[in-house]
Order: C-alpha cells, then sequence, then structure tokens
C-alpha cells in the first residue's frame, strides 16, 4: 500500500513539473513579436519580385546552341543599344539626321571632357590655349602683339610643356562649338583680362555659371551676345568683382532684363553693360 502511494506522488509530481514547463513555454512565446499573415505574404511576394528581376543568363551559362548570329552579338551592350534595338526601324530621312547629329554631338561633348593629365604636362594657360586653338578658337598672351590662331592645317605652334612665360591675356570662343563639358578647360586663368563667347548657340545659362566661378579674378571684359544666356545667367556675374565691361544682345531686352543690369551695375560699381551692336559693328 505504502509504495502505490509513493508512486503516485510521483507521477503528480511529474505532471506539475510538466505542466508548469509548457505553461512556461507559452509566456515566452507569448513575448515574442509574431509576424502577421499580411506581413509574411508581402514577404513571399518580395522573394518573388527578386527572382523574377534576377538577370538572364549567357548563352554559355544556360547550355544553349550558339548560332551564326552570335557574331553580330555584343558582351558589352548597353541599355542606349537595348532601347535601339527595340525600336522599329525609322526610314525617315530627316530623323536619321538628327539621329547622326546627335550622335556626333555625344562624341564631341565626349572629347572636351577635362583631361587632368594636359593640365599637369601644360600648365592652365597653355591646356587653355590647346583646347581653344585646336577647336577654331584664338587667343592672346601677356606681352603679345597678335592674337595666335591654328594655320590651315590645324597646326599650333606651342610648347609642349609647361612654360612660365606663356600666360593667358585673352581668349576668343566666337562661333565655336563649345559645350558644357568643356568649359571645365577654361579654369585656373590667373592673368586672363577678356573672354568673348559671342555666337555660341550652345553657351546658356548653365555655362555662364561653371564660367563665373573659374577662378578668373583679373577678367575686365566679357561678351556673352548671340548665345543662350537669359536672365537667370546674369545673376551669377557678381562672382566676377573686377569686370568692367559686359557685352549682351540687348540691354533693355525686357523689363526684367533691364532690371537686372541695373542692379548688376550697381553691385559692380566698375561694370558697364553695353548693346552688342554698338561694339561688332565698330570691328
Amino acid at each position: 500500500m505504502l509504495k502505490v502511494y509513493s508512486r503516485i506522488l510521483q507521477q503528480s509530481s511529474r505532471r506539475s513539473l510538466t505542466l508548469s514547463a509548457r505553461r512556461l513555454n507559452e509566456i515566452t512565446n507569448e513575448n515574442e513579436p509574431r509576424e502577421s499573415a499580411v506581413l509574411k505574404k508581402i514577404r513571399e511576394e518580395q522573394m518573388r519580385d527578386k527572382a523574377a528581376l534576377k538577370w538572364r543568363k549567357t548563352n554559355e551559362e544556360s547550355g544553349d546552341i550558339d548560332t551564326k548570329l552570335k557574331y553580330f552579338a555584343n558582351n558589352e551592350q548597353s541599355s542606349d543599344f537595348i532601347l535601339l534595338m527595340q525600336k522599329p526601324l525609322e526610314l525617315n530621312p530627316k530623323k536619321w539626321k538628327d539621329m547622326w547629329d546627335k550622335r556626333k554631338e555625344k562624341n564631341e561633348r565626349h572629347m572636351q571632357k577635362f583631361m587632368s593629365e594636359r593640365h599637369e604636362i601644360l600648365g592652365p594657360d597653355l591646356a587653355t590655349a590647346h583646347f581653344i586653338l585646336h577647336r577654331g578658337g584664338s587667343i592672346k598672351f601677356v606681352n603679345a602683339q597678335q592674337w595666335t590662331r591654328s594655320n590651315e592645317d590645324g597646326d599650333v605652334k606651342l610648347p609642349s610643356r609647361y612654360d612660365a612665360n606663356f600666360k593667358l591675356e585673352g581668349i576668343r570662343c566666337d562661333n565655336m562649338r563649345l559645350f558644357y563639358e568643356g568649359l571645365e578647360n577654361i579654369r585656373w586663368l590667373e592673368h586672363l583680362k577678356f573672354a568673348s563667347f559671342h555666337n555660341v548657340p550652345t553657351f546658356d545659362d548653365w555655362c555662364l555659371d561653371r564660367f563665373s566661378g573659374s577662378q578668373c579674378d583679373k577678367l575686365e571684359v566679357l561678351d556673352i551676345s548671340g548665345t543662350n544666356c537669359t536672365v537667370r545667367g546674369l545673376s551669377c556675374i557678381y562672382r566676377l568683382s573686377n569686370l568692367q565691361l559686359l557685352i549682351v544682345n540687348d540691354p533693355k531686352e525686357t523689363l526684367e532684363y533691364e532690371l537686372t543690369c541695373a542692379m548688376l551695375e550697381e553691385a559692380l560699381p566698375k561694370l558697364k553693360i553695353v548693346n552688342s551692336l554698338s561694339v561688332h559693328n565698330l570691328q
């Protein structure tokens, strides 16, 4: 009888320990954050989208059989090439010409980008001189009697290494095809006093903003007539503190333009803004 009683006590103690442990696990699980069904569904959809957006495998990776058309494939296809191939064939000559012009402009923008090696070898003055002369412009050095231009073959007689005796005093970029990227090459000209961008249609407010911050503190004359500079671009000329003459198309083109010119002349007491006709008709 005693054995039966002791066995019952052991079973009841084991049962109580099991219940207490189960209760403890339930309390612990209640304290942990549970993931809702909506959040779980969203996470599953994200995983499916990531799997769907995985880039396609190449023919070598997928084990497909190559055809003769593989010789026309490009392993470095860019997004521009893919978009071009997705467009229908256009037979309009005008659109072909526009596409060719855009291609040439893109190449020219790339060719005008800043080259640090050129400036390290030549210095800022000679590097700017080479850049302008090779694109049909003209330059003038300090103490030089005449303006320098490239010859008919495009050759330039300038040093190919840095020479402290060559310091730019004036640049003429008239009628050039000058882009925003190329203005990075016209910087740190400490002795520049004259700069002309006459009849440069690609010269706009953004170009004027970049040039006005190009550390040309001694600049006295600036010609932006015949460009696409608007009244908005005039607001950045205050940086050229030593500017004395600004040539524009018409200072009284609009009331807003005239007011901006008056405010600019008040901010720079030495400055005088004149009409381009009064200057270029005398030349």
